[in-house]
């Protein structure tokens, strides 16, 4: 498969950003490789494609399964080989991939986060001021994550208007009641 020289910037940089959020470059350029062709690839085209190694690829595709970004295309008839797809909605896209990871990184740290604040009840080796403090970032990924719960399932054209709304949500809270942070 013969790339566009726009596509092969697109996907050299998404594979960058994705070494910037944690994400292996090979994983993060076989997933923008997908996204962007509008037909299923085996492994051996996108190994070919993009000038990896086959087992690179195989691990690669494993890990966007794992995250719910890619899936194996409908088989083929008398075809040994599978064809990958990508999920193709950007917002789609963004809830997999925020909802994988808070539940890697974010739900185990908050558990980790409550523990630490009933230990904290009895250690007498903690200050009341280090106390309050971890108090202060239980209570704020607690928020956090409750909010992220109360807009996760919102449809994407609602969520799409408060983001054009911006600030002015901001200025609409405002409005009813001081702030609390104050």
């Amino acid at each position: 498969m013969q790339l566009s020289p726009t596509m092969e910037k697109y996907i050299a940089h998404w594979g960058e950003m994705g070494t910037k959020w944690g994400v292996n470059r090979s994983v993060a350029q076989i997933h923008a490789l997908l996204f962007l062709v509008n037909q299923p690839l085996t492994a051996e085209e996108i190994s070919e494609t993009l000038s990896l190694v086959r087992s690179n690829v195989s691990n690669s595709l494993k890990e966007l399964q794992s995250w719910g970004l890619i899936k194996k295309d409908q088989p083929i008839l008398g075809e040994r080989r599978d064809y990958f797809i990508a999920l193709q909605d950007v917002w789609e896209i963004f809830r997999v991939i925020t909802e994988e990871r808070k539940k890697r990184e974010l739900d185990p740290t908050l558990t980790v986060l409550r523990q630490c604040a009933i230990e904290a009840e009895t250690d007498t080796a903690i200050e009341a001021a280090t106390r309050v403090k971890m108090d202060q970032v239980l209570e704020f990924l607690e928020v956090l994550l409750h909010g992220y719960d109360d807009f996760k399932n919102l449809p994407p054209s609602v969520l799409l208007k408060l983001l054009k709304m911006g600030g002015k949500i901001g200025q609409l809270a405002a409005m009813f009641g001081k702030d609390e942070s104050a």
